[in-house]
């Protein structure tokens, strides 16, 4: 198997990326001193940043293909480091068109970028057969005025679907396939939703921004400024890791090093993510 890929029970999981962002440590992490940071250096990149991988997970099952998230979108310049989604689909013999669902973890701008295309003010779905997914609760917030800064490009890649007739919302936890249940993981952003796929008595789990950072298995309470609810994100993601941790879970998380596939484990006392 590749390892880009993996299978649980009847459903491969395929890792995606539109390709990668990097902030300085003080900019993405301002609560967290960088002496903190200090035994975690093999986490950073050379120049002392935290690095994300964009990625985007395929769920394939005899029934569905659906796509969770949808990266950035298009580049901006041709050297831009993110923008590869359709190129990374392409290197995986996988067309826009096979997709029956499209699922956003949740609404922020590296979530959403490649729902729709535009011309002239008229917006075409990248994904023509798709149905896309989002909570309830983010539909709501990134309509807030008092939010909106938080969702820059919503009015461009989310507010449209619902006139396209192609918008379903989420709502707490359900099955949304024979496969995939969603499973609420609020504080990054409110509705923020992570999802469980179940087949054949094996499961997975895509956490989408629950994690942004390896170190966070283990810090659990160190918050990104992406964060919108610091305290229910740190209840959020402490939850988790012990559940994933007990369980073994397998995990795909959006913004681990590529492919962003792993296991929450706990080694000599302190809570690791163990890549595979």
């Amino acid at each position: 198997m590749p390892e880009n890929k993996v299978v649980i029970g009847d459903i491969e999981i395929t890792s995606l990326s539109d390709g990668l962002l990097a902030f300085d440590l003080c900019n993405f992490f301002p609560d967290v001193s960088e002496q903190n940071w200090e035994p975690y250096h093999d986490l950073l990149t050379p120049t002392h940043q935290v690095q994300f991988n964009l990625a985007c997970f395929l769920i394939r099952s005899p029934n569905s293909t659906v796509l969770v998230d949808t990266g950035l979108g298009p580049k901006p310049t041709p050297d831009t480091p993110w923008g590869e989604l359709l190129k990374s689909m392409d290197t995986h013999g996988v067309k826009p068109s096979e997709i029956d669902m499209v699922v956003m973890t949740h609404a922020h701008r590296d979530h959403v970028g490649w729902n729709l295309t535009s011309s002239n003010g008229t917006f075409t779905p990248t994904f023509p057969n798709a149905k896309y997914w989002l909570s309830k609760t983010d539909w709501e917030i990134c309509h807030n005025p008092e939010a909106t800064e938080r969702f820059p490009n919503a009015p461009d890649c989310v507010w449209p679907l619902e006139d396209l007739g192609i918008l379903e919302l989420m709502d707490g936890e359900q099955s949304i396939t024979d496969h995939i249940t969603t499973v609420p993981s609020p504080g990054h952003t409110p509705g923020h939703t992570s999802l469980r796929i179940s087949s054949k008595g094996e499961q997975a789990i895509v956490l989408g921004d629950v994690l942004h950072n390896p170190v966070q298995a283990h810090e659990t309470e160190w918050v990104s400024r992406a964060d919108m609810d610091p305290v229910q994100t740190r209840l959020t993601r402490h939850s988790l890791m012990e559940q994933l941790e007990r369980d073994g879970t397998l995990v795909a998380a959006v913004h681990m090093p590529a492919p962003g596939f792993g296991n929450i484990v706990r080694i000599k006392g302190r809570r690791y993510w163990q890549a595979i």
